[in-house]
Order: structure tokens, then C-alpha cells, then sequence
């Protein structure tokens, strides 16, 4: 039975090897797929290695990563259950700051899958979640959790209410330094006058 430590070890490994892959895809389908399968391997194994060694803010992490590999593989059911059991783990270790960002991820789930009103339900939490909590890191995290709800209210036709939540995603995003961040949000703001 391996420890937390090597659970995270794995995650690390898994997350560094996608994002190469995303950063230079691998050059045939069969090398993406194999990436994708030891990316894959590496999360598989480092929740096992959390659920035996009773690693359940680890497991948080692993979970939600999972979920977006299966999302990349186009297994969106597979993603929504990875996130689900996410947030179930969160909320019983009472970590707030993971729930919200676990809760995040499975609004992504349900808007890219249409459930619209769970997808609200799910940013409105993580927001409220965040509300506490804007020094140093969280702004980033709290700007990430503005985004999805932006796009959301966008969907829906709720201008004034995008435009809001994407002016303060902008303040956050400029706060720390995310330029990438402040000029999706300037894009949206542009497109809403």
C-alpha cells in the first residue's frame, strides 16, 4: 500500500504528462492514445493508492483530474461521475476551497451536457464558497469560478448579470497577473455592449 505522498507523486506525474501533450500532441493517434492511457494509469492507481490509505483530500484531487482525462477522452458520463464523487469526498473532509473547485468542474459537466439549471446550481455554490476566501491563490481560483457562470448567464441571455461576473473575473484575473484571463473576460465585455 503506497501514502499520500505517493498518491500525489502520481498525480503530479499524470498532470505534467498531459499537459506536455497538450502542449506538443504526440505526432499519430496511437502515440495520443498511449499518453492518454498512461496519463490515465497513473490516476487510476493514485486513487487506489487514497482509498487504501484513507487519503481523501488526495483523492479529491485525483478524482477531479480524472475527470478531466475522461472528459478529454470523450467519456462525459465517465467525467460527471469522477466529478460527482469529487464533491461528495469535499464535502466530507469539509474542505471548502476543494469543494469549491470540485463543484466547479461538475457544473462544467452538467453545462457542456445542457442540465443548465444543475450547471448554476453547481458555479452558484462554488461561488458562494469562494466568498470568503479572495487573498493570494483563492483570487485566481474565485476568477475561475466567475468564468463559468459568466458563460453560463451569457447562454441564457442574461446580459447585465454576465457582464457583471465577467468585470469581476477581469479584476480578479488582473490582481494576479493572469493577462490570458483579463483578455477572455475584455473579449466577453466587448462582445455584451
Amino acid at each position: 500500500m503506497g501514502s499520500a505522498a505517493d498518491a500525489l507523486m502520481l498525480i503530479r506525474q499524470a498532470w505534467a504528462l498531459r499537459r506536455d501533450k497538450l502542449a506538443a500532441p504526440p505526432a499519430s493517434e496511437a502515440e495520443t492514445r498511449a499518453v492518454a492511457g498512461k496519463v490515465r494509469g497513473y490516476l487510476v492507481e493514485a486513487i487506489s493508492i487514497c482509498r487504501a490509505a484513507g487519503a481523501d483530500r488526495e483523492l479529491v484531487v485525483a478524482l477531479g483530474k480524472l475527470g478531466h482525462v475522461e472528459q478529454d477522452a470523450g467519456r462525459h458520463e465517465t467525467a460527471r461521475a469522477c466529478f460527482e464523487e469529487a464533491v461528495a469526498v469535499a464535502r466530507a473532509v469539509a474542505d471548502p476551497l476543494r469543494l469549491a473547485h470540485a463543484v466547479r468542474h461538475l457544473g462544467d459537466a452538467h453545462r457542456h451536457a445542457r442540465r443548465l439549471t444543475e450547471a448554476e446550481a453547481c458555479y452558484e455554490e462554488a461561488l458562494s464558497l469562494h466568498g470568503g476566501h479572495v487573498a493570494g491563490a483563492a483570487k485566481l481560483d474565485h476568477a475561475n469560478a466567475l468564468r463559468p457562470m459568466a458563460i453560463l448567464k451569457e447562454e441564457l441571455g442574461q446580459v447585465e448579470e454576465a457582464r457583471i461576473l465577467w468585470e469581476r473575473a477581469r479584476d480578479l484575473y488582473s490582481a494576479v497577473g493572469v493577462e490570458a484571463g483579463v483578455a477572455e473576460c475584455a473579449d466577453h465585455l466587448a462582445r455584451l455592449d
